[in-house]
């Protein structure tokens, strides 16, 4: 079998099987005098062509992120467009973020007898946000979530749908859920609505601290200064509006949750170098003896936030597609743990 040949020091090829591990040890310790500590046996051997359609993989991959990543983007603004026509202005809500700020914006213009809309509120609040925090969070990602919020106001201008509905619980219940579901569609993509995204996500960045609490109180103002203006009735059904809300993006998108891989391979080495080059979390690595085999293996056990569960995998596999990962949810984390920007 032509596997079962290697080439020697001197340029032959042998067949032997000891001759050969004698090679590779010599090799081997070859590496380790030069300070290059290896986990597994066998020296790297780089194939140029493996190699360059390993790279056009990842590419492809990349611009199927962007794809989907951008098909996101459209559904999310085409439903939150809808439902805050459909449901919101209807029934006479105020959602969160930005998003709210610019319908408390549009009420109170009204009552002087002109209009701020809805719509240009959305883009006049959030184009400051994101010029501030275009140099502290990923690009790619602000450039996406404004994408949407462009796409929202312009649907939301030019959409004219009529509610589906007249009771007010009723407008309130399936209106949170479809607005919730709009947000966590844009997330899941790797976007965002912008407005309060980009702010908490700068803020972590930059103090590894979550300003969420500030947000809240923030909502809080707004829905005082609405319930004081229009009426605590219909600041009391915003609130459940926007439970209802935060409850679907918790139950759709779950960046914040830890995962724990368990990558079983036989090319530790490969795979922690790429690893380690594109992900700052710590691992850990020990050998292990297949049960059934009764061959050497590696095991690599790393803890990550969820959102980074599909790229990672992605990578093993370009490495190692032989690879064995086990993913599993982390109920408990002590520890300094590395929550990178979306990307």
């Amino acid at each position: 079998m032509a596997e079962d040949w290697d080439r020697s020091d001197g340029g032959t090829y042998v067949r032997d099987a000891d001759a050969r591990a004698r090679i590779k040890d010599r090799a081997h310790e070859r590496e380790m005098r030069q300070g290059k500590k290896r986990i597994g046996n066998a020296p790297v051997v780089v194939d140029a062509k493996k190699e360059l359609e390993r790279l056009k993989s990842l590419r492809r991959r990349a611009i199927v992120r962007r794809v989907i990543t951008l098909c996101s983007v459209i559904v999310s603004a085409f439903l939150q467009a809808y439902a805050i026509q459909v449901f919101v202005q209807p029934a006479g809500l105020l959602s969160s973020g930005f998003t709210g700020l610019a319908i408390l914006v549009d009420r109170i213009t009204s009552m002087f007898g002109f209009s701020f809309p809805t719509s240009l509120g959305m883009i006049v609040f959030n184009i400051p946000v994101a010029i501030l925090c275009w140099k502290s969070i990923s690009k790619r990602f602000v450039v996406f979530s404004m994408i949407q919020v462009f796409l929202s106001s312009t649907l939301l201008r030019f959409m004219d749908f009529d509610p589906m509905l007249r009771e007010p619980v009723l407008l309130v219940v399936f209106g949170g859920f479809i607005y919730g579901l709009a947000i966590a569609i844009a997330l899941r993509g790797g976007a965002s609505t912008a407005g309060t995204d980009f702010i908490s996500l700068m803020v972590s960045n930059k103090t590894g601290k979550s300003i969420w609490g500030f947000i809240f109180a923030g909502n809080c103002v707004m829905l005082l200064i609405f319930g004081y203006l229009f009426g605590w009735t219909s600041a009391a059904f915003s609130i459940i509006f926007q439970f209802i809300s935060t409850k679907t993006i918790e139950t759709f998108y779950h960046r914040y949750d830890r995962m724990t891989l368990r990558i079983t391979t036989k090319k530790p080495d490969e795979v922690l170098e790429a690893y380690t080059e594109k992900f700052r979390h710590g691992s850990s690595c020990f050998e292990v003896i297949g049960g059934y085999s009764r061959k050497t293996y590696w095991i690599i056990e790393t803890v990550v936030s969820s959102y980074e569960v599909g790229e990672i995998v992605a990578l093993v596999r370009a490495h190692d597609d032989h690879a064995v990962i086990n993913v599993f949810r982390s109920e408990d984390f002590f520890g300094r743990f590395y929550r990178g920007p979306v990307d």
